[in-house]
């Protein structure tokens, strides 16, 4: 008589993760973009206790308002050209040469004012396009065709000023820049709204689109079709004109520059666009998370002057800041590649 053994079964039992609530996940979504946001606000509340008694909370906020806006153009080309994955450190030399060349012109060799600020945003220009020939036309590194540019700049504005600082612009028309609404001089508004449109053409237009495209690979973006060349040239021009009106409306504003003070804006720009990875869009650069990691750092600095600590403190927090922000950034972008 024979037996019949039934064959083994197993039992295999897969543990499914419970599914996250919605709302948790719009939590965990809103502070992912926004935790920098936050730490603004706080950062705000302790520095209006620090204020001292004689000094408005008010008048404090609109002192920090008040400033760093020549790093919000700066930063604005750094976006776009980080953003097409590109590389510009020649936009402090821009900046400078840009600055110097209205009041050299006009005041220096009497040329009309208009004429000069057209020739400060050209030479700008200039310089951009040969960033451009020379990296994406001949395929020279961008780190060392843009360091020289900043060089070559820095040292013209040098030469254009009789390196000393050149003033003497009327007075009227610094109006354009330091004039008020709502409290707060132009110039901040004019950042504002030079965000509100580069964040607008990154996210919702064609252009946009083809920038992310390129900046994540570009041999992929040749395929679909997108001139690659094209897109990287435009963020090269783009970049230094920001910096060329940069330079324009700040000498506008102080009625002269001194191109000593132009190096002073690479670290603090470098920090706000690496910092602003952090927010709105996590993991890639952005205007608007720019903008709100320059006035957290601002704010930050603000406060440590409130304290009294000054001079190499502020280089300290800068380069920490600069540190945090491109690491985290780059954990960011490998978290949201992988």
């Amino acid at each position: 008589m024979s037996s019949t053994i039934p064959p083994s079964t197993t039992t295999t039992t897969t543990t499914v993760p419970a599914p996250v609530p919605r709302a948790q996940r719009i939590a965990m979504n809103l502070l992912s973009r926004y935790a920098l946001v936050l730490l603004w606000i706080v950062m705000l509340v302790a520095l209006v206790a620090l204020v001292p008694g004689d000094v408005s909370p008010i008048n404090a906020m609109r002192t920090v308002f008040s400033q760093i806006t020549p790093v919000i153009f700066l930063g604005l080309g750094v976006v776009i050209t980080m953003a097409v994955g590109e590389f510009d450190l020649s936009f402090a030399g821009i900046f400078s040469i840009s600055a110097v060349a209205v009041p050299s012109l006009a005041v220096l060799h009497g040329w009309p004012i208009p004429l000069a600020v057209l020739a400060a945003l050209v030479i700008a220009l200039v310089l951009g396009a040969i960033n451009a020939l020379l990296i994406v036309g001949i395929g020279i590194n961008s780190v060392v065709v843009t360091l020289g540019t900043w060089s070559i700049a820095g040292g013209l504005a040098y030469l254009l000023s009789g390196e000393t600082t050149v003033s003497g612009l009327p007075t009227a028309l610094s109006a354009v820049s330091t004039a008020r609404f709502l409290g707060l001089p132009l110039l901040f508004w004019y950042g504002l709204v030079l965000v509100a449109l580069v964040a607008y053409i990154m996210a919702a237009t064609p252009i946009g689109r083809h920038m992310a495209f390129v900046g994540s690979n570009r041999a992929v973006a040749k395929l679909a079709g997108i001139a690659v060349g094209r897109v990287r040239v435009g963020a090269y021009l783009s970049s230094a004109l920001l910096a060329g009106l940069a330079g324009v409306v700040i000498s506008i504003g102080n009625g002269g520059f001194n191109p000593a003070s132009a190096a002073s804006y690479l670290l603090p720009t470098f920090a706000a666009v690496f910092l602003g990875t952090v927010a709105v869009v996590p993991g890639r650069f952005n205007p608007i998370g720019m903008f709100l990691a320059a006035y957290f750092l601002i704010t930050g600095v603000f406060g440590l002057q409130l304290l009294g600590l000054t001079g190499w403190v502020t280089e300290v927090f800068y380069g920490a800041a600069l540190i945090l922000a491109v690491t985290i950034s780059h954990l960011l972008q490998r978290r949201t590649k992988g």
